[in-house]
């Protein structure tokens, strides 16, 4: 199988690589129903020396630069009560935490969940964090931009290898919310 972007030798159907995949995506792949087919979810081998963004696109083709989403953790924060939200925006802009995401989650605060949190609680890997098998309780911030790209690179649950996945399926994922204006440009 050739992927639908970028420069990846080994791409295959997400479905076919769940032991590839952490528990909670494996799980969610396992389960997936809705518009886009579970076949359309490509699963691309990749080095995870290179994961960084930069590096990465560099190595598997510029062009992914803007094919591309970071899914983060964040912690919004009201009185006692806090609140763990997954954001995902495109890799060219950074979460508007302390707006959108603030005003979004009713918080008084909101920043990014420390790393064990963030992958204590979602059981995937730092830096390949993915929207899909997500606790599903969690609110889940899709930027717009990314639902209206054709098909997105995004983490695989771990390091190393990466989903890609048509832009519209992130809207079906549980507990998604399309808000624009959640990435905004970085500078």
């Amino acid at each position: 199988m050739r992927a639908p972007i970028g420069d990846f030798d080994d791409a295959r159907p997400a479905p076919d690589c769940l032991d590839l995949l952490t528990g909670p995506v494996a799980a969610a792949v396992r389960a997936w129903t809705g518009p886009v087919p579970a076949d359309r979810l490509v699963y691309v081998d990749t080095d995870p020396a290179i994961a960084d963004t930069a590096v990465f696109v560099e190595h598997y083709g510029p062009a992914l630069l803007d094919e591309s989403a970071n899914c983060v953790v964040v912690a919004g924060r009201r009185g006692e009560m806090t609140t763990l939200a997954a954001c995902l925006v495109k890799s060219a802009t950074r979460v508007d935490v302390n707006g959108v995401v603030r005003k979004h989650l009713g918080a008084r605060k909101a920043s990014f969940a420390p790393m064990d949190t963030a992958t204590g609680e979602t059981g995937m890997e730092y830096g390949g964090i993915t929207p899909i098998g997500l606790p599903a309780d969690w609110p889940l911030l899709v930027d717009a931009a990314v639902v209206d790209t054709e098909w997105v690179l995004v983490g695989s649950g771990r390091r190393r290898g990466k989903l890609i996945v048509p832009g519209k399926a992130f809207a079906q994922l549980p507990g998604a919310v399309v808000l624009e204006g959640l990435g905004v440009p970085v500078g």
